[in-house]
């Protein structure tokens, strides 16, 4: 390839970048819950950096193949502005000087979903509308890789994220990116902005090189959600609901048995409302695992957050397996 084609591929008018990111992808609006959503796979580093696009109360995007990165944020604008989503893809296909070599998915606030698929993506190629979402693919191993994404959604149950990386194992399974796997990502929004803009992405997840990103995305996913939950037993600590904050921490537990952290904090909860003989061998295996967590302990009553008198707090510091 001359230098002048690489260069017609990685810059376009007005230094946009242009990179040749070959991948499959699904945006989709929860009908429940009204939350926007954009999952992504490709064998390229950082997928996510680039195709995934979501605003709180606006939509969800996807630009990829020889990707037109600047789709995304004015899409987004665009959606702002009022466009639907078929409005938003004609204007920026339209706008485009290489609407053939591009592939683009947008889902709006009101779940209305528009794609496109270049006559000149590489094979296979090709995306499925569906009701409130879209799956896209291109330079996939075979035909059968977004309508195994699209079926996937469709019967996966739970939250939206989970429906997501649903459809990424689903496309994978059914053949993936013809080069393998390298990066994945995962990006949730509210339907609505709450106000807080800290608080309207829900989730946002990448995995920029990993030799199974869909499993480690997932593996993140989860421990989100134990941390959801680890937050949820705070919240109830601090409202004084013992019974619920210790359910909140075992729950969280149970999703990543791996995590120390997780355990050590029920342990303190734990000792925090004198249940001492159950705080005990939590400490203790929490201690055998990483010796600092005894000296975190010394820490923690002076700063409130170990309740304790002089001789409990010497039984839980001496406490070994």
């Amino acid at each position: 390839m001359g230098e002048s084609k690489r260069r017609t591929l990685a810059l376009g008018e007005g230094g946009v970048t242009r990179r040749p990111l070959h991948t499959f992808s699904i945006v989709a609006r929860d009908a429940h819950t009204g939350e926007l959503g954009v999952a992504v796979q490709s064998h390229w580093f950082s997928v996510g950096s680039v195709v995934s696009w979501a605003a709180a109360g606006v939509g969800a995007i996807a630009t990829q193949s020889f990707i037109n990165v600047s789709f995304g944020p004015r899409g987004l604008d665009l959606l702002r502005a009022g466009l639907s989503a078929p409005q938003v893809v004609s204007a920026l296909i339209a706008s485009d000087e290489a609407p053939h070599m591009r592939q683009l998915a947008v889902v709006d606030v009101h779940g209305r979903v528009a794609a496109h698929t270049g006559e000149r993506c590489i094979a296979a190629a090709g995306h499925i509308v569906g009701e409130g979402f879209s799956v896209q693919a291109n330079m996939m191993l075979n035909e059968r890789v977004w309508p195994a994404m699209a079926g996937a959604f469709r019967t996966a149950a739970g939250p939206l994220a989970e429906r997501l990386v649903a459809a990424l194992k689903a496309g994978q399974e059914a053949g993936g990116d013809i080069r393998g796997q390298q990066s994945a990502a995962l990006l949730v929004v509210r339907g609505q902005p709450s106000g807080r803009p800290w608080e309207d992405r829900l989730v946002d997840l990448r995995v920029d090189d990993a030799p199974e990103p869909i499993r480690e995305l997932e593996r993140l996913l989860r421990a989100q959600r134990a941390y959801e939950r680890m937050n949820e037993g705070d919240a109830a600590m601090e409202r004084d609901d013992v019974p619920a904050a210790l359910a909140a921490y075992s729950a969280a537990e149970a999703m990543c048995p791996e995590n120390l952290e997780m355990r050590y904090w029920h342990a303190v909860a734990l000792a925090n409302t004198g249940r001492m003989d159950e705080a005990l061998p939590v400490f203790a295996a929490v201690f055998a695992g990483d010796d600092n967590w005894r000296e975190l302990t010394r820490r923690l009553p002076p700063a409130g957050l170990l309740r304790v008198g002089a001789g409990d707090l010497e039984r839980i510091l001496s406490v070994r397996l």
